[in-house]
């Protein structure tokens, strides 16, 4: 079976270089209009530049696919309205949307400066907001859409030093869980990718060093297959998270365990609590659940 985007019109944000770059380069190879998006800044956030964002084009132009440049900062509600409308004047629609755009800050918690959490948030989970919110309308519209948004290890599992980063970056699970919710009767899906590949924003190898010689497992390119099948019209999964990179595939989840029940009208104590503590953590049994609704279910099972 072979995955082909002849027809569908995508949005990268963050496609000047790195794990961007990778998937609009393949998206237009394998038939899509790419709207390549990118500020063109510093990792940090500062400056601009509409040099990355025209290379990318250009590559994927001499190579004979389609693309237009977008150099839109999603940071602002008006720059995610301009990066839709882009699509929609060249292409007249919207069908994916990759989030990656985003910028790094990263410090020591008692060091992070208000500023400096703001702007991190403003890029990775304002910006994801920015954008996607008029391309989801244009999908709702047509009954058709792929979202993907981009997370991290720093978010779903923690790293040192990435309090803002790993804030932004979990609050995309949350975005992205709701989006997948409401737009599952517009047939629009949504789900999270956490990459571990060589960026712009930082050297994974700094992460993975102590690893041993990760060579040329860290490369972006190996990151793109699990992304494109995700925004894929063969793809009817959502409302899900996957990790990504070295050609390892898997999927993220946040479980729930069976947990301890009190009983219907009694009032535990703290003594009652630290008491059965090791059943309220234990992990057997888990539960997946797809919906808040069905998670408070799980404790309406004992009630009943």
């Amino acid at each position: 079976m072979a995955i082909d985007f002849t027809d569908r019109v995508a949005i990268v944000t963050g496609a000047g270089g790195g794990l961007g770059r990778c998937y609009a380069l393949e998206l237009a190879r394998r038939g899509a209009r790419v709207v390549v998006n990118d500020l063109g800044g510093n990792p940090d956030g500062t400056g601009a530049s509409s040099t990355p964002a025209d290379a990318t084009v250009a590559t994927i132009r001499d190579a004979g696919g389609e693309a237009v440049a977008s150099h839109d900062s999603v940071a602002t509600h008006e720059g995610g309205a301009a990066i839709v409308q882009t699509a929609l004047d060249a292409y007249g629609t919207v069908d994916i949307v990759i989030n990656n755009a985003g910028i790094l800050r990263d410090r020591a918690f008692a060091n992070v400066a208000l500023e400096d959490l703001r702007a991190v948030l403003d890029v990775h989970l304002l910006g994801a907001f920015h954008v996607t919110q008029p391309a989801f309308r244009v999908m709702k519209e047509k009954r058709y859409g792929r979202l993907l948004f981009t997370s991290s290890t720093a978010g779903l599992f923690g790293i040192f030093g990435a309090a803002s980063y790993g804030s932004a970056k979990m609050g995309l699970v949350g975005l992205s869980n709701v989006l997948a919710i409401e737009g599952a009767r517009a047939g629009i899906t949504s789900n999270v990718i956490a990459p571990i590949g060589r960026s712009r924003l930082a050297k994974i190898e700094d992460f993975l060093g102590e690893l041993g010689d990760v060579g040329d497992a860290v490369n972006p390119d190996l990151v793109t297959p699990l992304v494109l099948y995700l925004v894929s019209s063969e793809c009817a999964t959502t409302h899900e998270i996957f990790s990504a990179g070295g050609g390892r595939y898997a999927r993220v989840f946040i479980a729930e365990g069976p947990g301890w029940f009190a009983g219907r009208g009694e009032r535990p104590s703290v003594e009652d609590v630290a008491t059965h503590f090791a059943a309220i953590r234990a992990q057997d049994g888990l539960v997946v659940p797809s919906t808040g609704t069905e998670e408070i279910g799980l404790l309406f099972q004992h009630l009943a």
